[in-house]
């Protein structure tokens, strides 16, 4: 109990998971900017503050009831709980707290939607995902998915008060992008999770299989990851990053399923798993570029 005195802001920071935290942010930034109509400036930075405390509130959760996974997988050691540093029950506090104030002042401040959204969205990380779906089936990290997908909803929700076409297959991206970028660093980290018991897609249904998935994930990803071109809401940047990116993603899914024995199978997975946060990153700020030089969409062009 000790050790717990020692822990700081930096400590309670890192529960927060800001890595993924930055990327939820992103695209909950994306959705907003890419929505009509107009938000006061100051109500656009208390509904990104309010996604990034939610996302890092689901994250704080996360590792409260995952800690005794975290503790014995060589990625996750290191965390602040397993490390002793903060206690399990803090970081549930400070989860818990964090969650119902993101909630409470997004209803309060920005739009009654957008606070529903945010909710679902901790409660699905959280529940849904981590406390039930992370342990019981290698589907998880597909349903699970959602999650992490619904900020550029929360965010055009955030301007709008509603839902459309845009934002949703926003989220369908995301929803698509998740298994074939997650399952990459589930190759070669099987091993981690094999010893955790989390039954995940390698570790369940094998290598081959999994490979084989994020072939079929990324064949599915890549034309929804041009669609917006067809509903009309991208530009030529965004033309020439979607194909272009798609078109790299593909060959990377297709890589990692010819390569499956020894150390190229692994530095071939890494790579797609990098190369997909690349081309998630790379395909929204495409949105957000054209959106701020006044772009108009390929569609206004023919």
């Amino acid at each position: 109990m000790a050790g717990y005195l020692d822990a700081d802001i930096a400590d309670y920071f890192a529960l927060l998971k800001p890595r993924v935290m930055s990327l939820v942010v992103f695209t909950g930034l994306v959705g907003m900017l890419i929505a009509p109509g107009d938000i006061h400036p100051l109500t656009a930075i208390t509904a990104l503050l309010c996604i990034a405390v939610g996302a890092g509130a689901s994250g704080a959760l996360n590792m409260w009831w995952d800690a005794d996974i975290d503790a014995v997988m060589d990625r996750t050691a290191k965390r602040p709980i397993p490390k002793g540093i903060v206690s399990p029950q803090s970081a549930a506090a400070f989860g818990a707290t964090l969650s119902a104030a993101s909630v409470f002042v997004m209803a309060a401040l920005v739009d009654y939607l957008a606070a529903g959204l945010l909710a679902f969205t901790i409660f699905f990380y959280v529940v849904v995902y981590t406390m039930w779906l992370k342990r019981a089936t290698p589907q998880n990290i597909v349903i699970g998915g959602l999650s992490g997908a619904l900020p550029p909803a929360i965010g055009w929700a955030a301007v709008t008060g509603g839902l459309a076409v845009e934002p949703l297959v926003l989220v369908a991206i995301i929803f698509m992008w998740t298994p074939p970028h997650f399952w990459a660093l589930a190759l070669v980290r099987n091993d981690d999770y094999r010893r955790a018991g989390v039954p995940m897609m390698p570790v369940v249904a094998g290598g081959d299989s999994t490979r084989t998935q994020i072939l079929v994930y990324s064949l599915a990803l890549v034309p929804l990851g041009i669609s917006p071109l067809l509903l009309g809401f991208g530009g030529p940047l965004f033309a020439l990053m979607s194909v272009g990116l798609g078109a790299g993603f593909l060959w990377l899914a297709v890589q990692v399923w010819r390569k499956r024995e020894g150390d190229a199978a692994r530095s071939t997975a890494m790579r797609l798993f990098g190369f997909s946060i690349f081309y998630l990153f790379a395909l929204f700020a495409s949105l957000l570029i054209e959106r701020m030089a006044g772009l108009a969409p390929v569609a206004a062009w023919v």
